[in-house]
């Protein structure tokens, strides 16, 4: 039988692509540990348990977590310098990193649904809304159904944080940002090194200023207005979006900066420059759950 494919239809075909198969890694079994140390030190620290061991139990995990990321981004940043990475294997990449942040946007749309439950459902109910007197009157007669809550059910009063101030400035913050990974991207599709590397330096800067201010917030919930963790609902739901969305801003800038000094020793060109892509996405990311955070949690 004839050969069914001709000298031209051969001709025409693909290149075969080599697909890289990285060999079994240890960085997600010490990944996975140092997420369930810090879930256990945070709420050991949250909850006084373990004699007090809590915080350093936090720590460790940081510190494994922190490990596990400076290996594995070491481990990738070879393989893709080492030209083991084939165009499908960079769309690869691209799905997963878009599959990532979908399941980080339900992460907080669980959060977001929690604090619209209690503030729109839970505590309605609680003062008698609708045919709920008779839940008023036996669970919580003395009880004030508004936002944020000023007395808690064990008798802490508390007051609710407001746009004003360093939420505002976050929010210029990150906006500003947003804009100047933006340019840096530009910059670095244009093959203009040097705007690159200062604009993603910038950014970089933005995001730990985000963190600091933050931190300053906290610090003056807890010492100026009596807002602490177990401040009821609303401080739960102020302290887990916030305090999540921290987490991510830190974790963006930290890939931003591994990114950055890989831009001073030359990596990424305009045509290929997925880690880049990746960080810049995540940027956005966290920069749009901010304003839901900013128009949900401070203003309304």
């Amino acid at each position: 039988m004839a050969n069914p494919y001709t000298e031209h239809d051969q001709s025409m075909k693909a290149p075969h692509e080599n697909y890289y198969v990285p060999e079994a890694s240890i960085w997600p079994i010490v990944g996975a540990a140092a997420l369930f140390l810090i879930a256990l030190g945070a709420g050991a620290t949250a909850g006084d348990l373990f004699n007090g061991q809590g915080p350093w139990i936090l720590l460790s995990g940081v510190g494994l977590l922190l490990l596990m990321l400076v290996g594995w981004f070491r481990d990738v940043i070879r393989e893709s310098m080492g030209g083991l990475y084939s165009s499908q294997m960079d769309r690869s990449f691209k799905q997963g990193m878009s599959w990532f942040i979908f399941s980080e946007v339900m992460f907080f749309a669980a959060f977001f649904g929690a604090l619209f439950y209690a503030r729109m459902i839970a505590v309605p109910w609680l003062g008698g809304a609708g045919n709920n007197a008779m839940t008023h009157e036996v669970l919580w007669p003395e009880f004030i159904a508004q936002w944020p809550l000023v007395l808690t059910p064990g008798g802490t009063e508390t007051q609710g944080m407001g746009p004003l101030g360093l939420p505002l400035y976050n929010t210029m913050i990150l906006l500003t940002s947003s804009v100047t990974v933006h340019i840096a991207h530009t910059a670095l599709e244009q093959g203009d090194r040097q705007r690159l590397t200062l604009f993603l330096l910038l950014t970089v800067l933005l995001g730990s200023l985000f963190v600091y201010l933050q931190g300053v917030e906290y610090i003056h919930a807890y010492q100026d207005m009596g807002l602490m963790l177990d401040s009821g609902i609303y401080g739960n739901t102020f302290f887990l979006l916030t305090g999540f969305h921290g987490l991510h801003v830190t974790l963006g800038t930290l890939i931003l900066f591994i990114v950055w000094l890989r831009v001073l020793r030359g990596h990424f060109s305009s045509e290929k420059h997925f880690a880049f892509q990746a960080g810049a996405w995540y940027w956005h990311f966290v920069d749009v759950v901010w304003l839901g955070l900013f128009v949900f949690v401070y203003i309304l």
